[in-house]
């Protein structure tokens, strides 16, 4: 889910177009190489040509390190970031750079991790000889001539000074390593340097002479060509022990390679632990431990009840104990344990007492089948099919939007709808049905549930009598229908989270706001669908605001007049909505500052709109709070979370936190075989063409799906930073990569998932690149050896928040187009999926999102129920036995034909739904081949496919060959096939006869408008 950003980002204006991306970690060079190469000021020649020393003014920005972007006049502009500037004294950094023959030079400065100044959209221009640029000011001196705290020895310094280098191969993966080197003052060795020898495991070590010096400038290699050239900076250090690892040197280090004492601290005792009772379960949070060497599992003992006690591992700071006695008190302790085996003092005990087993409808369970078999419709359940009225909700916004003149409240469909049509959705051929969030939503215009509020609580505007949620996924899993939540851990509604945080807002009843601020009525809670008696509205807001100042308010100035009115001239209030910078929010619960760079650190830690309050999710109680609500989902017997918004959380929480205690949690209900394929798939919204999204790595969806591969900082907050630089250092070139979607030849491999974090993701650059089937599917590819896992991809064509290439219209390129793009999500790699009403190009063309500045009726997110009136029975996925009235004439559509066939010839052919895939002898603008194999069930499934176009084959396995599009049958014996261009939206899948289970089915369904 997107909402529109406060803030544009800001780059700077040429960089922009001259950025081609980070830098890569290792460089060849040329084996003629002079030492300059590394070392831009290391040449002789270089004194007679023009030169520019930038001094660079660091008080007001405080980076961590600063990166010069450069073009000499009429010349290239340096790789992005650009090259490393080096201290020149208090407050000031510098660099000399090499002009040649121009005459001055055009240069923007940066953090080297996205951070710009931008000089307010223009470049600097310089000149040559020294030049300073202070908060935008170019001046020419030079600001550390009398400053005396020039890093510089002193010509007069005869003490002898020693650099012991330590340097890390681990991510280099060298076994030989080479030193070339400078002392201060003194020239470079000859290239490659000199060699380094073998410390111990993963680090080499060599010992250089100073002089007089006390520092040297350094570049690594590995004696043959192969460069660390530090994003094209020479190394800066100093005498005495170094440690050069992952680019960061580390003055004064600890030798590396010393024994490392035997573990014997033993973890902090948790704090803080907290048991509530919910029925017959009792949820157990507790602040993380600390430890010196990290903590491993924590231990969980429980006494009370007929069992006595009881000691559970659990690898989060959240335990949930289910199935518990009636009326019973239980009393919990925790301890740590770290990798060594040391076990901390318990903590303090914690009691909660059971209640009385719920009258519920029985849990469900996961149907637990491999996610790629299940194509997925996407609905939001409020716009879909209202299937009981008395809970519909217009809220505070109907009338201004305009619903109310088309008497279409936001909130109209429900549960009890969506079971109602069950059938259409099996009839068109889905197995799996993702619905926006279900949780109780609080705000102006929250139909499509992104609002969160009691993330506790199911929303009470979709849920009727015999219609509750449960009731859906029961209804749904006897149907053998796959049902996935959308969750969002990233923010709330503006109004906090009910039960851990809301916020209180200045708000006067008087002649103005009277009409807004409803009195307050101590009986009442809001649960969004019971009216309030007093004010007669369910969009109640008594109990947001008072004219009291709250105990420990931060917000300046509570409630005095700002001198601004709001648009009907009503006079303003300090503190009167909820604001991340007002000091309204706490810092242990949220992130207190705006979103200003999409691809910087702070879209992982600020808020992205006004109507997201963003958590702070690297909190232990926030953390607590979700993972304890998303619990108690999972025990519903949900199938899967798609995660919203997932880029705006670090990667390191997502592994260390959130995944962890999903398949914990699924595997203690479930066993390990559902939690295996419990489907997570997370939103990670990249909108660009391009691989990695403008070259950052952590904002990037594959990016998600893999593993860390290094230890960080034991606390959340600081390993989240850690995690974020050495990435964006690392660079895009330096990630890691993955066969796993890819056939050897012709033959299907097992995948590798060892390095799997426990989430795929939607195919945002398919999904952006959908104009055309070709486009999407050659970018796709491009892609696909980043993932860990590209075969589970979640692949669409639009959906609630964008079209294609970010249009904020839904996809409007014509049947034919559509029925292409069909024919190639459901026969490529990954999960084909739908957006509600696609299917007959529903609002093709409509603005999918204007809020409440015009009515719902005229968008991407409409009321779809009038299409599905009638009855209609599925008698199988893709085939209906019965439809009448207006869903008889839905499916009637020749797109519905086109979907229900593609759907009967992927569930029948498994190389469609979970096989690697391969152009490897194949020609033709969409032609690939795909095998999966499984041993432990027999089977062996390959398939040729090509799409709209001609293809031409070789090296295939011989044998026969049936296409399941037209029956056609084909003996190929030299391991060639040729297919001719079957037209626009057409295919050819031609499936390799195995015999027995594995037999060809031949041709599948009747032929349509489309697949003939």
């Amino acid at each position: 889910m997107r909402r529109t950003a406060r803030f544009l980002l800001r780059r700077p204006a040429a960089a922009a177009v001259a950025a081609a991306g980070l830098l890569g970690l290792l460089t060849a060079v040329p084996e003629s190489a002079v030492p300059e190469t590394a070392s831009p000021s290391a040449s002789p020649a270089a004194a007679a040509e023009n030169t520019a020393t930038v001094f660079y003014y660091t008080k007001t920005r405080n980076w961590s390190a600063y990166d010069l972007h450069y073009a000499p006049d009429g010349g290239s502009w340096t790789t992005v970031p650009g090259v490393r500037m080096e201290a020149a004294c208090t407050d000031w950094v510098k660099r000399t750079v090499s002009l040649g023959s121009a005459s001055g030079l055009a240069a923007t400065f940066n953090n080297g991790s996205g951070t710009w100044d931008n000089n307010a959209g223009k470049n600097y221009a310089l000149g040559t000889g020294d030049i300073t640029v202070k908060d935008g000011v170019v001046a020419h001196s030079d600001p550390c001539a009398d400053s005396g705290t020039s890093p510089s020895p002193s010509p007069t310094d005869t003490e002898t000074h020693t650099a012991s280098v330590y340097y890390s191969t681990t991510t280099v993966g060298w076994s030989t390593a080479n030193i070339h080197y400078q002392p201060a003052g003194g020239s470079w060795t000859a290239v490659p340097g000199v060699g380094m020898a073998v410390a111990c495991t993963g680090w080499m070590k060599r010992s250089v002479d100073l002089g007089g010096a006390t520092s040297m400038r350094a570049a690594f290699n590995n004696g043959n060509g192969v460069w660390d050239n530090n994003n094209g900076s020479d190394y800066t250090i100093r005498a005495g022990v170094s440690t050069v690892r992952d680019r960061v040197v580390t003055s004064g280090a600890d030798d590396p390679c010393a024994a490392e004492p035997a573990d014997t601290r033993a973890p902090t005792a948790p704090a803080k632990v907290k048991a509530e009772a919910d029925g017959v379960s009792i949820v157990l949070t507790w602040e993380p431990s600390t430890d010196d060497r990290g903590v491993t599992a924590y231990q969980v003992t429980r006494t009370g009840g007929t069992k006595g006690t009881t000691v559970t591992d659990a690898s989060s700071t959240v335990h949930s104990d289910t199935d518990l006695e009636e009326r019973t008190a239980y009393t919990y302790t925790v301890r740590a344990v770290d990798a060594a085996g040391n076990v901390s003092a318990a903590s303090a005990a914690a009691t909660a007492t059971t209640g009385e087993k719920p009258a519920t409808p029985a849990a469900g369970k996961p149907l637990g089948t491999d996610p790629r078999k299940d194509p997925i419709y996407f609905v939001l359940t409020a716009r879909f099919e209202d299937g009981d009225s008395s809970n519909n909700r217009g809220g505070s916004q109907h009338v201004k939007s305009g619903n109310a003149a088309n008497d279409d409240p936001m909130f109209r469909g429900d549960f009890k709808g969506l079971v109602n049509k069950l059938d259409y959705i099996k009839g068109l051929g889905f197995s799996a049905i993702w619905i926006t969030p279900v949780v109780l939503n609080r705000s102006d215009y929250d139909y499509h549930g992104y609002h969160g509020y009691d993330f506790y609580k199911v929303d009470g505007r979709l849920e009727s009598a015999g219609a509750s949620y449960q009731d859906l996924i029961n209804a749904a899993h006897a149907k053998g229908m796959k049902i996935y939540q959308d969750v969002v851990y990233n923010h709330s509604s503006r109004w906090g989270a009910k039960g851990l945080f809301t916020p209180t807002v200045y708000g006067v009843r008087d002649d103005q706001w009277s009409w807004y601020y409803d009195e307050r009525n101590e009986g009442f809670e809001y649960d969004g669908v019971s009216v309030e008696p007093k004010s007669g509205k369910s969009y109640y807001n008594g109990d947001l605001w008072s004219t009291a100042e709250p105990s420990g308010n931060t917000c300046l100035d509570w409630g005095k007049p700002t001198g601004k009115t709001s648009p009907e001239g009503y006079r303003l209030y300090n503190c009167q909505w909820p604001s991340p910078t007002s000091g309204m929010f706490p810092k242990a619960y949220y992130h207190n500052c705006w979103l200003g760079n999409w691809e910087g650190e702070d879209s992982r830690s600020c808020w992205l709109h006004e109507d997201l309050a963003d958590f702070d999710t690297e909190s232990a109680p926030v953390q607590n709070y979700l993972i304890g609500a998303y619990d108690k989902y999972i025990d519903m017997g949900v199938d899967g979370f798609r995660i919203d918004t997932a880029v705006h959380i670090p990667r390191t929480t997502w592994n260390r936190r959130f995944l962890p205690a999903i398949q914990e949690r699924v595997t203690s209900r479930f066993g390990a075989a559902a939690a295996k394929n419990f489907f997570v798939f997370g939103e990670v919204g990249a909108f660009v063409n391009d691989k990695w999204n403008r070259g950052s790595v952590n904002h990037s969806a594959q990016f998600f799906t893999w593993k860390e591969r290094k230890e960080y900082a034991a606390d959340d907050a600081a390993a989240a930073l850690e995690m974020y630089d050495y990435e964006e250092q690392l660079g895009t070139g330096s990630q890691p990569v993955s066969t796993n979607a890819f056939l050897d030849g012709n033959t299907y491999h097992t995948p590798d998932h060892s390095r799997f974090s426990g989430m795929n993701v939607i195919d945002m650059r398919m999904h952006m690149n959908f104009g055309d089937a070709g486009n999407a599917y050659s970018n796709g590819r491009d892609s696909d050896d980043s993932y860990n896992d590209a075969t589970y991809n979640v692949v669409y064509v639009d959906s609630h928040d964008y079209g294609p290439n970010k249009s904020a219209e839904r996809y409007a390129g014509g049947t034919d187009a559509w029925a292409e793009n069909m024919s190639l999500m459901w026969t490529f790699r990954g999960i084909p999926t739908l957006y509600y009403g696609s299917e007959i190009e529903f609002q093709a063309g409509k603005k999918i999102d204007c809020g409440p500045s015009c009515p719902l009726a005229t968008t991407g997110r409409a009321y779809y129920g009038g299409h599905l009136a009638g009855t209609v029975e599925a008698s199988d996925f893709g085939k209906v036995s019965t439809a009448t009235g207006e869903v008889a004439r839905t499916l009637a559509n020749p797109l519905v034909k086109h979907l229900q066939r593609l759907n009967e010839i992927r569930r029948a052919v498994p190389a469609l739904q979970m096989g690697q895939y391969s152009t490897e002898g194949i020609t033709g603008s969409m032609a690939y081949k795909r095998r999966y194999t499984d041993a432990a069930s027999g089977t062996d499934s390959f398939a040729l496919v090509t799409v709209t176009g001609s293809a031409d084959y070789t090296g295939i396995p011989n044998g026969t060959y049936q296409d399941a599009v037209t029956g056609d049958t084909r003996v190929v014996s030299d391991g060639r096939l040729s297919v001719g261009a079957p037209g626009k939206g057409n295919l050819r899948v031609y499936v390799l006869d195995l015999g027995g289970k594995n037999a060809a089915p031949g041709r599948i369904g009747a032929p349509g408008p489309y697949l003939n």
